[in-house]
């Protein structure tokens, strides 16, 4: 076997390689401008994280994972409707 073509093989199992990495690094800032605006809230609301849980209709471990910090657990759409369900409560109270 010829050294070229090992090198341009690739396993079946690799991830495709990433078009546009910019998206990424701008969909990273939205997810971590998003969990800095929900943890405020989090702060200043009554609600315990059940409660923020159950309102998103979101595991818990969703909302335990923003209060750890490990934004790469969370999508864009969970952090907004986690915002979503905190901001109506706080506008209800």
């Amino acid at each position: 076997m010829s050294t070229v073509s090992e090198t341009c093989e690739s396993d079946p199992s690799d991830p495709p390689p990433r078009s546009c990495p910019d998206l990424d690094v701008r969909d990273l800032e939205q997810r971590a401008r998003l969990m800095r605006i929900i943890t405020r809230l989090i702060a200043v609301s009554d609600l315990g994280s059940r409660d923020i849980a159950r309102r998103a209709g979101l595991p818990m471990q969703k909302v335990s994972d923003l209060l750890s910090g490990r934004l790469e657990q969370l999508s864009l759409e969970e952090l907004q409707t986690l915002r979503e369900a905190i901001d109506h409560e706080l506008s209800t109270s």
